[in-house]
């Protein structure tokens, strides 16, 4: 038999470790089916309906989720909604009140909104409908106003950025639901009250779920576009304090933001999150404005007069920083994950070569501890924001930038993050990574561009004088032609 060694033997323990975990994951599921059979079997409910949720859990974890999830937790968030809307409707039929009553968009809605997905969507509404369809004895209708109200509703809201969306997403879904029911009554205005209420059905579903997504948002550690805009406005503390007392970082989170968004928008990540992400990543600076370069008003560096040492704590600090401020006014967890990744495990290069080269012959320099402490981006937002901020700054740097040396440094920084490992827990592949860079250069070349040298006033007049004094009058120049 042959020996496992080196590299072989890594990819033969991850393969392990993998395929334990897949076991792992397959009991737990199990549990849940046997505990969701006696609970079918002692409410008298329809076992066809276990078989399919299990089918569903299945299908998301082994097989959608790589393209979907980034934390396994969120097929718990997902169970979880729809327990909540299937136990409802469970509660409305077994009490004999109206199917109208059934809130059937509220669910779609939630899930577009939190996981800005529309087959994840789409997957729990076909599960929704089945499984109240037949635990309402084969009500047909039951399943297709579930079905028509949830893809309506998905795809009315996603990708939603104000409440007035969501609002008429839901009216709209209320209007389609009994226009579908007047369809299955052969267009026969039989049932006054029942077109009325689905109606009123769907703009209460959208209040509902404007009212719910805070605290769903809160639970799942997830955010959602309008609350990504709230975020954005300019008046929060956070942001008007630096525009106030760190202008030069104020300028450079927003030139971040900027080309962040449309590289983002290349690689079909999220655009919101990562232009939002980036005005706050570097909210730690407003501790110590003064030592970072771009809010310095004179051309002599606080850091002169300081040993690479303690400089070096300074400009690591402002992560740890960051993130205590992020805390005290309560920011999104997916926003604080901006502030801690959009480092990584960077190296602190400037300081870092500065202690070598004080270096005495019974001295030791350890790299890791010129390293900003992690994590390492872990999606694809936050990884576009590690590179956008370290490009920007170089480019920025550069004493006469033009289209050549941009390349070059765009080409150069991406490529150093790579190499050092600094991409590797997050989804981006070297495809995306040419993407991001074009739009690098693209935006960065169009903000740093080379200026013309306009001539002085003064050198301006003087000439226009002489000009005159050497003009020819009206008769000179006709005979002189």
């Amino acid at each position: 038999m042959k020996k496992l060694t080196g590299i072989n033997k890594f990819k033969f323990v991850i393969q392990f470790s993998d395929f334990s975990l897949d076991l792992r994951r397959l009991f737990v599921i199990l549990l849940l089916g046997l505990f969701l059979f006696f609970v079918s079997f002692s409410l008298k409910i329809n076992p066809i309906i276990v078989l399919l949720l299990l089918s569903i859990v299945l299908y998301i974890d082994f097989i959608y989720r790589k393209n979907l999830f980034c934390k396994p937790q969120n097929l718990l968030y997902l169970i979880l909604i729809f327990v909540l809307i299937f136990v409802s409707s469970f509660f409305l039929i077994s009490r004999g009140y109206s199917i109208y009553f059934i809130p059937f968009s509220i669910a779609p809605m939630l899930i577009t909104l939190l996981f800005n997905d529309l087959i994840t969507s789409l997957i729990i509404t076909i599960s929704l409908s089945l499984s109240v369809s037949l635990m309402s004895a084969n009500n047909v209708l039951i399943g297709i106003l579930f079905l028509i109200s949830g893809l309506v509703s998905s795809v009315l809201v996603f990708d939603a950025r104000t409440r007035n969306t969501v609002i008429r997403g839901g009216i709209i879904t209320g209007i389609i639901q009994a226009f579908s029911l007047l369809f299955m009554d052969n267009f026969i205005i039989s049932n006054h009250q029942g077109y009325l209420l689905l109606v009123a059905n769907g703009f209460l579903c959208s209040v509902v779920v404007l009212g719910s997504t805070p605290v769903f948002e809160y639970l799942f550690n997830t955010i959602t576009n309008i609350s990504l805009l709230e975020l954005a406005d300019f008046h929060h503390p956070l942001l008007n304090r630096m525009i106030m007392e760190a202008p030069g970082t104020y300028h450079h989170s927003l030139i971040v933001g900027n080309i962040s968004e449309l590289a983002c928008e290349a690689v079909g990540a999220n655009t919101l999150l990562a232009r939002v992400g980036a005005y706050y990543h570097d909210i730690g600076k407003l501790e110590k404005p003064e030592y970072f370069s771009e809010n310095q008003a004179i051309k002599v560096s606080k850091h002169e007069s300081l040993p690479a040492n303690m400089s070096k704590l300074i400009i690591i600090n402002h992560v740890k920083e960051g993130f205590e401020l992020a805390k005290a006014h309560r920011l999104n967890p997916r926003i604080i994950d901006f502030i801690q990744q959009h480092h990584g495990t960077g190296l602190v290069y400037y300081f870092y070569r500065r202690a070598l080269e004080a270096l005495e012959e019974d001295q030791e320099v350890k790299e890791e501890g010129f390293r900003y402490p992690g994590p390492k981006p872990n999606t694809k937002e936050t990884a576009i924001v590690l590179l956008a901020d370290s490009v920007e700054a170089a480019t920025r740097a550069m004493k006469e930038p033009n289209v050549p040396k941009i390349e070059e440094i765009v080409h150069k920084i991406i490529n150093n993050k790579f190499i050092d490992g600094q991409l590797d827990e997050c989804d981006l592949t070297l495809k995306d990574l040419e993407k991001i860079s074009n739009v690098f250069i693209r935006i960065l070349t169009g903000i740093y561009h080379t200026r013309i040298n306009y001539p002085d006033e003064k050198l301006l007049r003087d000439h226009k004088k002489t000009a005159k004094e050497f003009d020819l009058g009206p008769n000179q120049e006709q005979g002189a032609s």
